[in-house]
């Protein structure tokens, strides 16, 4: 069964402050989706492998890899 967290997204913005009520079913089903990515060993080493990476790269650098990503200004 496919989760998409768009649906809880959807329907807390729809509900406004009742969306602890409303939404549920929705919340459920994130939860669900979350707890499978959790303890999914491979992803977790594949997440780890990727922070490994990044943290490496800041080390060389000093630079956070979302400064590093962004695109300079063409014209200065």
């Amino acid at each position: 069964m496919a989760h998409d967290p768009a649906d809880f997204t959807k329907c807390c913005k729809d509900s406004g402050i009742l969306m602890v009520v409303k939404c549920r079913k929705e919340n459920s089903a994130l939860k669900e989706c979350l707890t499978t990515y959790y303890n999914d060993q491979a992803f977790y080493e594949e997440c780890k492998m990727e922070y490994l990476k990044e943290r490496e790269e800041f080390r060389k650098t000093g630079i956070p890899t979302k400064k590093r990503l962004q695109k300079l200004p063409t014209s200065m």
